[in-house]
């Protein structure tokens, strides 16, 4: 089959790779739809983290948001599963330690992350190979779109949540990108008031199109926000939400900086602000797969464009189509 491989930093290209075969407890999957995200781009450049502490190497196949449908199961699987149209947990711990018992694989020790860490092989192919336990089901109400935003909206759905939002609540989200909008949509059908901040002209005017407020860095209004989520790459937005916060407020960081974020906690014990870090949204993606299901919130404005397996490598490299529209996604369709 064909896959996208990197094979070092800004090396990557569209090869012919070995068929997965289904072993116990697995499924092979057709891709219909994976998407492109920000680790894809560190991964591509040279940049992941994981790559920096030695946890991921070369040869990598990236792709950890995607839909499609189950072709084939290994020993022990529910034979149920065939035919089925699914999406799956990037997060694949070990479900023996502590951890995983508690529910907490994506913080499992010896974890596999789809496409990232520990060698498993990634989504932007034909065919990705995946435990069956880190399936979920796709209704036909999520199309192929949304099936492959649910692993980012999980992240973003996890994120509105810890925010602990209650209906009138102003929250700022920082960063109009994927996770950013995304969670800003969550945090709206939680009945919050949602002020979106980016540095860009361009990410603001998305976000005022998805009807949201939204403001550049430097032109915030003096209001009273309740709590804020970080879903940027920024190191000085942490210490930014803490001078913007009430006291007695909350701050959730999603987003990763290239270097260490330096917050004064003097201030957060004096304003009395709690700040939360999530990693993953696995405990979210069945949240998640309902939101988009009865249309609370809408991830299709976000693709920009989809495009064949093809042109994989040129969108890592940064590549747009001419049509595409102003959403922060690029996806993927192998069949094409």
């Amino acid at each position: 089959m064909r896959a996208l491989v990197v094979d070092g930093p800004r090396r990557a290209s569209i090869q012919d790779v070995a068929v997965p075969i289904a072993g116990t407890g697995q499924v092979v999957v057709d891709v219909e739809r994976s998407g492109v995200c920000g680790t894809d781009g560190a991964i591509y450049t040279g940049d992941m983290l994981y790559l920096g502490t030695g946890q991921a190497k070369y040869a990598m196949r990236p792709g950890h948001e995607w839909c499609g449908t189950v072709a084939s199961i290994g020993e022990g699987v529910d034979p149920s599963w065939l035919g089925t149209r699914v999406t799956g947990d990037t997060m694949l711990g070990c479900r023996q330690c502590e951890r995983c018992r508690r529910g907490r694989q994506h913080l499992c020790r010896n974890r596999y992350e789809v496409g990232v860490l520990g060698g498993w092989h990634g989504a932007v192919a034909e065919q990705v190979l995946v435990p069956a336990a880190s399936l979920y089901a796709l209704p036909d109400s999520v199309d192929d779109t949304a099936g492959a935003m649910v692993e980012p909206g999980g992240n973003s759905r996890r994120a509105a949540q810890v925010a602990v939002l209650a209906p009138g609540d102003r929250v700022a989200v920082f960063g109009p990108g994927t996770i950013g909008l995304l969670a800003a949509g969550f945090a709206r059908s939680l009945g919050a008031e949602v002020h979106v901040i980016g540095r860009s002209p361009a990410g603001v005017a998305l976000a005022r199109s998805l009807g949201l407020p939204a403001w550049l860095t430097d032109e915030v209004p003096d209001l009273r926000f309740d709590a804020a989520i970080d879903a940027t790459d920024g190191a000085g937005i942490p210490a930014a939400a803490v001078d913007l916060v009430e006291p007695g407020g909350r701050i959730v960081c999603v987003g990763l900086a290239g270097e260490p974020s330096v917050i004064d906690s003097r201030q957060l014990v004096l304003k009395d602000l709690t700040v939360v870090g999530h990693l993953s949204g696995s405990p979210a993606m069945a949240a998640t797969i309902a939101a988009y299901a009865d249309g609370r919130v809408d991830p299709a404005p976000l693709v920009a464009a989809t495009v064949g397996l093809d042109r994989a490598a040129d969108v890592l490299a940064g590549w747009r189509p001419e049509h595409a529209g102003p959403g922060p996604k690029i996806h993927i369709d192998p069949r094409r």
